[in-house]
């Protein structure tokens, strides 16, 4: 699927905004692209990790794949392995319905956000409901499996986007295994790698691609 201007709006969050849901500490002043790379497919027990333009890793999910005792429930965590966030799919429900936990989920824990499909039927909007007392509600447009996705607030302002990573010193488009999560400023870093598990789990993939050709995944386009 491919994006277009006038369907999905392009606008950032307003400056001086900032929309905290897990950590203060993933939200920037200017565009942050990550490197997400799926790493499943290589390490039995691994799941995502995600760079920054120098190579640094800033999120890894390593209770991902079929040694996991809930395949249902995977763990976000900073570089040093400190559960920042839970996401946990909700039974039994009709749209997928999954909902997010503040640090490593204990029983009896109130989640702090839910994301469920529009619609059982087909490829659709994902719409993500804040449990803050804001009332704030983000969409999720585009198609995950292709890694094409915006996703924007209630105004209709982009707050982040899964693009497919291109390298630069070859114009090479990597394979679906490796593409970018651009988070834009003010807007909450760790949140918005959540949701791209969610929407992992949601929409399910196709068989991931493995380029032909051997790039190093953390060139800046």
């Amino acid at each position: 699927m491919e994006l277009v201007e006038e369907t999905f709006p392009k606008e950032g969050i307003k400056m001086g905004e900032k929309r905290i849901v897990v950590d203060k500490a993933y939200l920037y002043e200017e565009d942050k692209p990550l490197t997400v790379c799926k790493t499943s497919l290589f390490y039995t027990g691994d799941g995502f990790a995600a760079y920054d333009c120098n190579g640094d890793i800033i999120f890894r999910v390593d209770s991902y794949g079929p040694d996991t005792r809930d395949n249902d429930e995977f763990v976000l965590m900073n570089a040093t392995g400190k559960c920042l966030l839970t996401v946990k799919r909700k039974r039994p429900t009709l749209h997928q319905r999954w909902e997010g936990f503040l640090g490593e989920r204990s029983e009896g824990q109130k989640p702090i956000f839910s994301v469920r499909r529009s619609s059982i039927i087909g490829r659709c909007t994902m719409e993500v409901d804040v449990y803050d007392g804001t009332g704030e509600e983000y969409t999720i447009d585009g198609d995950f499996s292709q890694r094409s996705c915006l996703i924007y607030d209630t105004e209709k302002r982009t707050v982040a986007e899964i693009k497919r990573k291109v390298d630069a010193s070859t114009n090479v488009m990597l394979g679906r295994d490796v593409f970018t999560l651009e988070v834009k400023p003010g807007f909450d870093g760790a949140f918005a790698m959540g949701l791209v598990l969610v929407l992992d789990q949601i929409n399910g993939d196709d068989p991931v691609e493995i380029g032909d050709e051997q790039v190093h995944p953390f060139v800046e386009d």
